[in-house]
């Protein structure tokens, strides 16, 4: 299994390496190379999520005594992913609206106000997001906590069956005792050992 994960992780290394490049050439390029480098990105992003989310399938199988180093690399890996989403947002708005200038003739000064009103959205939808990973986390930390109260209480019952075990051979040992001590109470009732006038005295 940590032989899948390590084969995701090396694949989104050199996924999100390509991706940071590609962000960071979009300002530069032509309006119609820019169009096919969103596009590209786009693809990319959505490759890379799919890559997370098998590496958090590949988290969950593994036992709970060893997953502790393995979340700590996926949430990383999501902070990661996180950023880059993020500046491609900042740049995929800048490219449109150097589109719609190209288009209105506008010299861009009106929609400043619209990249901040957009840029606070982003922000928002991040915050949101990490609410939602901090969610999933204590989730998992819960799951965690469960499985080991259930080894716990198993480790418990066993515990208890031994003490069972233990008990039933005690009585059994303390019946076999009480049956030979009434045995030899009754040899000695029926076998006086005292007798007087040639009688035997029960």
């Amino acid at each position: 299994m940590s032989s899948d994960f390590e084969g995701y992780e090396q694949d989104f290394a050199v996924l999100t390496a390509e991706i940071t490049n590609k962000i960071a050439r979009v300002p530069r390029l032509p309006p119609d190379e820019k169009k096919q480098m969103v596009a590209n990105v786009e693809k990319q992003l959505e490759e890379a999520r799919e890559l997370l989310e098998q590496m958090d399938l590949e988290v969950r199988e593994i036992p709970p005594q060893s997953r502790g180093m393995y979340s700590s690399r996926m949430r990383s890996y999501k902070q990661e992913m996180g950023k880059l989403e993020t500046d491609f947002k900042r740049s995929r708005i800048a490219y449109s609206d150097e589109v719609r200038n190209e288009l209105l003739g506008d010299d861009g000064n009106s929609s400043e106000n619209q990249r901040a009103h957009l840029l606070d959205n982003t922000e928002r939808l991040e915050r949101s997001s990490r609410r939602l990973e901090a969610g999933y986390q204590i989730a998992v930390e819960t799951e965690q906590i469960g499985q080991e109260m259930l080894e716990n209480l198993s480790h418990d019952r066993e515990k208890i069956q031994r003490a069972r075990e233990r008990l039933r051979e005690t009585d059994a040992n303390l019946g076999k005792s009480s049956r030979v001590l009434t045995g030899m109470l009754r040899r000695k009732k029926f076998n006086p050992t005292t007798h007087s006038s040639g009688d035997w005295r029960l």
